[in-house]
């Protein structure tokens, strides 16, 4: 494998010297698991099933798909070299591929929403709501991250890095990210007066007024139930300015939530 410190250095590599990198951030249980060929991320046919899309940038999306021709990928990241020389994942996604879709990445007429980051499709959102889904899911997840998280850094360290960083585009997700092991470069203190408003006598209690599926006064209980409502713009102002890092093997052992279940 040849050796490559940055997205911008991978970039230059050849498609083969790639491949043998990306193999390092997929969880193994995805190849038994799809059929995939771990050797070359084919199918039992021969056809590729994945993509890499980046040229000669400092930036990249990944994607591994379960079948060829499948709309959505069973495995997604968009990786970014930071001023400082770090990797910084933009976004990752795990979806399970033979789950129920949810249009809420899209309006009815096809217009991209960025998971109802730019825009809305409220319809699409109540459904997954009530099936369980957090916000910016298209498709249940496959419950494996902790596996993935010890992929990527098997992927992280063959760069030469010891730590890494995220953007957690929702709440949820950055209370995912404490639970295995990442800290916070900025928003914690956010994080934590987030979860004092939600608490009682905590000023949002009075903004779960069931106006909306999404402000019921449980919701406040719940890091579901809390995504939703922050989506749902209970705050005023959007879930933002959030990035967290993990260093490679440990866990900081970071909490911002003392709600009830997820």
């Amino acid at each position: 494998m040849s050796d490559a410190k940055s997205i911008g250095a991978l970039n230059r590599l050849s498609a083969e010297e790639r491949l043998e990198y990306v193999k390092l951030m997929i969880p193994p249980a995805l190849f038994e698991r799809f059929a995939i060929n771990a050797d070359d991320l084919t199918d039992s046919h021969g056809h590729s099933l994945y993509q890499w899309l980046g040229r000669d940038t400092s930036d990249v999306e990944i994607t591994l798909y379960h079948q060829f021709g499948a709309p959505d990928p069973l495995a997604y990241f968009h990786l970014t070299d930071t001023i400082s020389g770090q990797i910084h994942v933009l976004l990752s996604v795990i979806n399970d591929p033979q789950s129920p879709r949810f249009e809420v990445d899209q309006m009815p007429d096809g217009t991209p929403t960025r998971f109802g980051i730019f825009q809305r499709n409220v319809e699409a959102e109540k459904a997954a709501f009530a099936a369980g889904l957090a916000p910016g899911q298209v498709r249940r997840g496959l419950r494996i991250l902790r596996e993935s998280v010890v992929s990527f850094e098997k992927f992280i360290s063959r760069l030469g890095h010891d730590m890494y960083f995220v953007e957690p585009l929702y709440y949820h997700n950055a209370v995912i990210f404490e639970r295995y092991g990442f800290a916070y470069q900025q928003g914690r203190r956010w994080m934590q007066s987030l979860n004092t408003r939600f608490s009682d006598g905590g000023d949002v209690i009075l903004r779960l007024d069931s106006s909306t599926i999404f402000r019921a006064p449980q919701a406040a209980k719940t890091v579901r139930g809390r995504s939703w409502a922050i989506h749902d713009n209970v705050l005023g102002e959007p879930y933002t300015g959030v990035t967290m890092y993990k260093r490679v093997g440990q866990h900081a052992g970071v909490t911002t939530f003392t709600g009830e279940e997820w």
